[in-house]
């Protein structure tokens, strides 16, 4: 596992009505104008704060003094949504797992970019089929197992069944932080409660007319697991837009070219588009990196470029 990068300042945050002593916490669950605080006694605690406050699920924080302060972070996810606005999404994580289905489909690039974001956000991302009792599921796992079984780990399980559930516990328990995403629809819920019955987290049911979820999670929640480890679960997101990518960062992070990136190409500022002795081309050519990948690769790299000329034409 890469060495985390370590957050910003500590922030202090909203005032308490209180002077008890110091507390130190993790945030649990966030509700917009409030956090639920765990902390280190088991006690938990509802805190006022106020929306834009940057506080997330998975900050480390001290109450005392009449003051919630958020300590320093090691590692953070981010995405940008659809508008273009940055979310941090968790904080301290370990892991990211990347819950698809085949019903509903993940949008184009979703998957190549919820691994790009986890790498550099030093996490460990992994893929996590869900929904393996569907009858369409094995072509759906052989194409993705084909995109990324020689770069991520896969877990093909069924929240209902219970396929496959005993080795993604297994791997969670070992003391991991992770970060469940997706998007809408792919039961997300569903696992959490397939994995800690306890929780009873409500499901719902899939618009089958336009292969739409309804989204039951509104508020994103840290769990402990009974076999070790926590899970953050999350409302379901359809887009994970970079943050703080280049565009002649992307081949470094994009899944498919590790082996590319062993090598050197002959310009340092390479985007692996037509440049001479770019070593991405030259593995494309013998078949080490397949066409499709490649050309997810462009996609995504035009997508970066776009947002680059908007920057800049904007400053």
């Amino acid at each position: 596992m890469k060495t985390k990068k370590m957050g910003g300042e500590a922030d202090r945050g909203k005032k308490l009505p209180c002077s008890d002593p110091e507390q130190k916490g993790v945030i649990v669950a966030h509700h917009g104008v409030a956090v639920e605080i765990l902390f280190e006694s088991g006690e938990r605690q509802m805190v006022k704060v106020k929306r834009s406050s940057g506080h997330v699920v998975g900050d480390d924080v001290v109450v005392g003094n009449g003051l919630l302060t958020r300590l320093p972070r090691r590692t953070k996810l981010c995405r940008k949504d659809s508008r273009g606005s940055i979310r941090i999404v968790g904080a301290n994580l370990d892991v990211l797992g990347v819950v698809v289905a085949s019903l509903p489909l993940p949008s184009f690039g979703y998957v190549d970019q919820a691994i790009v974001a986890a790498r550099e956000a030093s996490l460990v991302p992994v893929l996590v089929v869900n929904k393996c009792d569907r009858e369409d599921s094995g072509p759906f796992v052989a194409e993705l197992v084909t995109s990324y079984g020689k770069v991520v780990d896969i877990f093909p399980v069924s929240a209902v069944t219970g396929e496959g559930l005993d080795a993604l516990e297994v791997f969670l328990g070992k003391g991991f932080r992770s970060f469940f995403v997706g998007i809408t629809g792919v039961g997300k819920s569903s696992l959490l409660n397939a994995i800690c019955p306890a929780l009873d987290l409500r499901v719902g049911e899939l618009y089958t007319a336009g292969s739409r979820g309804c989204n039951t999670t509104t508020v994103s929640t840290l769990h402990s697991l009974p076999g070790g480890g926590e899970l953050v679960d999350t409302p379901g997101f359809n887009e994970f837009g970079l943050v703080d990518i280049s565009a002649a960062d992307l081949a470094g992070y994009f899944p498919g070219f590790e082996q590319a990136m062993e090598g050197v190409c002959r310009f340092r500022d390479c985007r692996h588009r037509t440049e001479p002795g770019c070593r991405v081309a030259e593995l494309v050519l013998s078949g080490d990196i397949p066409k499709e990948r490649y050309t997810t690769y462009l996609e995504i790299l035009d997508q970066l470029e776009a947002g680059e000329a908007r920057f800049k034409t904007r400053r």
